[in-house]
């Protein structure tokens, strides 16, 4: 029996920056729009501030959706089919929120976005992972996820830029514009990475036993909802974020860069965590981690309650930081964690932890972003809580049933 032929490979420049541009859209499509969230909601009639916030809650909601979808799908399919569906996904709820005459159109649009978005970010992985392995896998990952990590730096900037210039339409055309570009790249130079003999029928039955598998898990199941847990409080932040600096604390056009300030916390954490796990552990970083998230939101409610919730933008910037700079170091763990027990069958498995992680975040994010009252107080009850509750599943998780103590009869 002859070996299978070697699969081509782009070279390793070109690979990291495709796999970069697809894995970013995500990050993009979420931070970008947040600059222009009340011109959205001013011409579409929006009656409350708060509405607004659904335009970045949805996007999850898609996205939550898709990640079941795709990676079960491309090991069917092949990488590249599963690829050209999201990127085709996301094409037309780009044009349904480019050409949104009401907001029920425009949020359509925003889930169809979540969904494909899914696609082009679940599917690189598996395109990365077909083709390195090791210590060429981990750089390359590497290099993915700084590119991933900076784009919340600069894309409210890109999206407050954009204002100056054009209506908030030119966004998602900016957005459908780079997702054409990236799917004719893609299509003319990727390589398809899994070969036809080592495609698995697509089977609804294989998704509900990994579902099942997972919430029979404890491990699995409780650092899964973990992460749900502490990713729904940063999602109520960024729900909420454009009308705290914006509109409560007047910042106008600078919201971008304290934005940005506060996403690099997460990045440089994100980079530190890679060093410290190898020192201190997962499981000790990341109670370490949910614990300052919790104490630290008890510590600022104290500040800022006597304050009416309106504490100096110094204050708030400090307490963010640090929360942020815990939440990028939980991040990373909790979905390691959640994937330890589930090696066996790490594709689906891995779809179906983002997946829960995901709408659970979604769910609660929207509550908390919902919650806005014109002050802070939500949002750093939502951390306090929501990290108080992290902390006791992950307790939950690790817990050990009791040893039988042999009988002295």
């Amino acid at each position: 029996m002859s070996r299978a032929t070697p699969i081509p490979k782009l070279r390793f420049g070109e690979f990291v920056v495709l796999m970069a541009l697809m894995t970013s859209l995500v990050a993009l499509s979420i931070d970008a729009m947040l600059p222009a969230l009340p011109q959205i909601g001013a011409d579409l009639g929006v009656q409350r501030s708060n509405d607004n916030q659904l335009v970045v809650s949805l996007l999850f909601l898609g996205l939550g959706v898709g990640q079941l979808i795709y990676g079960p799908l491309s090991d069917s399919t092949g990488r590249k089919p599963a690829i050209y569906g999201g990127f085709g996904l996301f094409m037309v709820g780009c044009l349904l929120a480019l050409f949104a005459s009401n907001f029920p159109m425009m949020l359509a649009g925003r889930v169809l976005q979540g969904v494909g978005v899914a696609g082009p970010r679940i599917v690189g992985i598996a395109l990365v992972r077909d083709q390195y392995g090791g210590r060429a896998m981990a750089q390359v990952m590497s290099f993915v996820m700084s590119v991933f990590i900076l784009v919340p730096v600069v894309a409210p900037a890109l999206g407050q830029a954009i204002l100056v210039v054009a209506h908030w339409r030119a966004i998602f055309g900016l957005f459908l514009a780079l997702a054409a570009i990236t799917l004719t790249w893609f299509a003319l130079r990727q390589p398809e990475t899994l070969a036809p003999e080592r495609r698995i029928p697509y089977s609804l039955r294989r998704i509900g036993r990994a579902i099942r598998e997972v919430c029979l898990n404890r491990i699995a199941f409780g650092y899964t909802l973990a992460a749900g847990l502490i990713s729904g409080a940063f999602v109520g932040y960024l729900n909420s974020a454009q009308q705290i600096f914006e509109g409560q604390y007047g910042l106008g056009r600078q919201f971008p860069l304290f934005f940005g300030i506060l996403a690099l916390a997460i990045g440089s954490a994100s980079f530190l965590n890679a060093r410290l796990v190898m020192r201190h552990g997962m499981r000790i970083l990341a109670s370490r981690a949910a614990f300052t998230i919790s104490g630290l939101a008890v510590l600022f409610w104290g500040i800022a309650y006597p304050l009416a919730g309106h504490p100096p933008l110094w204050g708030l910037m400090g307490y963010l930081l640090g929360t942020f700079f815990c939440v990028g170091i939980l991040f990373g763990n909790l979905n390691a964690m959640a994937m330890e027990p589930l090696g066996h069958i790490a594709g689906v498995g891995a779809a179906v932890v983002g997946a829960l992680s995901t709408l659970l975040s979604m769910t609660l994010g929207t509550i908390v972003g919902q919650s806005y009252d014109g002050t802070i107080l939500p949002l750093v009850g939502g951390f306090g809580l929501l990290g108080a509750a992290a902390i006791i599943v992950m307790r939950w998780a690790e817990a050990k049933k009791p040893v039988a103590q042999p009988s002295r009869r």
